[in-house]
């Protein structure tokens, strides 16, 4: 975090020394990939959730522009709209809020002059680093529920796993597409995918533990929502075995973020100078 903090000072201090900054606003949807979401490639629409965001972008070279940006995204998923009989039984589900800050790197595929109009559409790629904080709740018998304290998977009980943190490292990459509506205003699209670090976005990732010793441990609660079998055939919590599998701890939890953006370049007079210049050339008139 320290080398981060020192990173993004530096970075703004030569942003604002040279005065070819960008700020703008991002409104759009998000979704997730886990072990509640069937790890399927169909996008359910009653799990895309809204996402917001801010950023400033430092065009630091027509090809090469740097970002810092700062999101809101809600992600969320459930067993119940699963395609697979034995996922929809195992009845769980979860949903969360999701703040991130990023740091990443633009790469203008055409090049991009905001200020130059000759140079002011391009697609481009992007990628980076992110930090995010994360809280998965549930719905249980009328209330909402916050599940990383309650332990569903036996965290903190001899030979299970320490309780996991509600904040991890990302790696945001994606596609965009940029454009200039004058040397004052852009807009564009844009999708990346969050390649995290974490696998308890959703609160599920390994094995079932024995009820009785979970609930002995970690309280009744943590017993109830960890086996939720049960509740599709109006009885008690079906008690599999330790060990049999709740999720899958092979692979990470992801989510997307994607939507419109619009920025308003802050230039100073040079560079809006250059553009009369730039101007000046295209027409045949002479400039100072």
């Amino acid at each position: 975090m320290k080398n981060g903090l020192v990173l993004f000072l530096l970075l703004s201090g030569l942003a604002l020394n040279a005065q070819n900054l960008e700020a703008g606003l991002l409104l759009g949807g998000s979704n997730y990939r886990g072990d509640l979401s069937e790890n399927s490639q169909r996008i359910i629409l009653s799990e895309t959730g809204g996402s917001a965001g801010a950023f400033l972008r430092w065009n630091v070279h027509r090809f090469v522009s740097l970002r810092l940006g700062f999101q809101f995204a809600q992600v969320g998923g459930t067993d119940a709209n699963a395609r697979d009989e034995a996922i929809r039984t195992r009845n769980l589900s979860f949903r969360s809020n999701i703040f991130e800050g990023m740091l990443g790197v633009e790469w203008n595929i055409l090049g991009y002059q905001p200020y130059n109009l000759q140079s002011g559409f391009s697609p481009y790629l992007f990628g980076g680093v992110a930090l995010f904080g994360y809280n998965p709740v549930t719905d249980y018998q009328g209330s909402v529920v916050r599940l990383q304290p309650l332990g569903t998977e036996g965290q903190g009980m001899p030979g299970r796993p320490e309780a996991y943190k509600k904040s991890s490292l990302a790696f945001p990459v994606g596609i965009g597409f940029k454009y200039a509506l004058n040397d004052k205003l852009n807009i564009g699209l844009e999708l990346g995918v969050r390649l995290t670090k974490t696998d308890y976005i959703d609160d599920v990732s390994t094995t079932y533990v024995d009820l009785q010793d979970l609930a002995a441990a970690n309280g009744e609660l943590a017993a109830a929502l960890s086996s939720r079998t049960g509740e599709l055939q109006g009885g008690e919590p079906v008690n599999f075995p330790t060990g049999a599998s709740r999720g899958d701890d092979q692979t990470r939890d992801l989510y997307f973020i994607g939507g419109v953006f619009i920025s308003y370049n802050f230039l100073d007079n040079g560079l809006v100078g250059a553009r009369g210049r730039f101007r000046g050339k295209r027409s045949g008139c002479k400039t100072d």
